[in-house]
């Protein structure tokens, strides 16, 4: 199969499918993962895809959102890291806010059994991995539990954190860039992060090096708002650069 046959075929199945990964689309054209990457590349290009970690979507789908289940499989590995570097910056004592999102959840489910602070947080997830922690005091923020998230938004969610002064929030996002700061699809979950971020005196930012660059439909703040942004070593040094030029510190787990 020539490549504008194959890339044609890839069109095709993103459509159907709302996106394309590239060890299955290797494997279904007998070719290598790099061949795969330059289709990809070529049908960004073009404004026929986008580009996201791991595989590609529908130009014009920013407010694509995959399942919680499905983006827990993405960059495992670095995201333990990224959770075990990020429990430096645990107090000994205070209260946290954890937002809701995939290396979060990995944070909490590290957090030390006999940790004795205050954890906010609107995620289930979270909270689930922190209730059986005895000396944390665990408060869950209410509000309507978005099924794609499992985290609580709307109303009451941004009423309960306006009214919290926390040490310190462990900040998700979908993407982040100078150029774009911080973003994710959806709006509800953007008043959330944005909230959380006015309610901590320091913001860390846990987030895999597949989502510098991306861009995605809401706009929830900027990297200058962030005090720490823990990633891997994906991020390359001039990425790094660029960003802590921004005055945000840069720690590649």
């Amino acid at each position: 199969m020539y490549a504008p046959e194959r890339q044609q075929e890839i069109l095709r199945i993103a459509g159907e499918s709302g996106r394309v990964d590239v060890p299955s689309l290797a494997e279904q054209f007998q070719v290598t993962a790099e061949t795969v990457r330059r289709d990809l590349k070529a049908l960004d290009r073009a404004g026929l895809l986008r580009r996201v970690h791991g595989g590609a979507i529908p130009a014009g789908r920013l407010g694509f959102e995959p399942d919680l289940a499905e983006r827990d499989t993405v960059a495992a590995d670095e995201k333990d890291r990224i959770a075990a570097a990020a429990l430096a910056e645990l107090p000994a004592e205070g209260n946290v806010i954890i937002d809701a999102g995939t290396t979060t959840v990995r944070l909490a489910a590290a957090v030390p059994i006999d940790s004795r602070i205050t954890v906010v947080t609107h995620a289930l997830p979270v909270a689930a991995r922190l209730a059986d922690h005895p000396g944390i005091a665990l408060h869950l923020v209410g509000g309507r539990v978005r099924h794609r998230t499992r985290a609580a938004v709307d109303a009451w969610a941004l009423s309960a954190y306006a009214e919290i002064n926390a040490d310190v929030v462990f900040l998700a996002t979908n993407g982040f860039s100078p150029e774009a700061g911080l973003t994710t699809p959806d709006l509800a979950e953007a008043a959330v992060k944005r909230a959380v971020i006015a309610a901590a005196r320091r913001v860390v930012l846990l987030a895999d090096s597949g989502k510098s660059g991306q861009e995605h439909f809401a706009r929830f703040g900027d990297l200058s708002h962030v005090d720490l942004l823990i990633t891997d070593t994906g991020l390359s040094p001039e990425d790094a650069r660029a960003i802590e030029s921004r005055g945000t510190e840069v720690v590649r787990a």
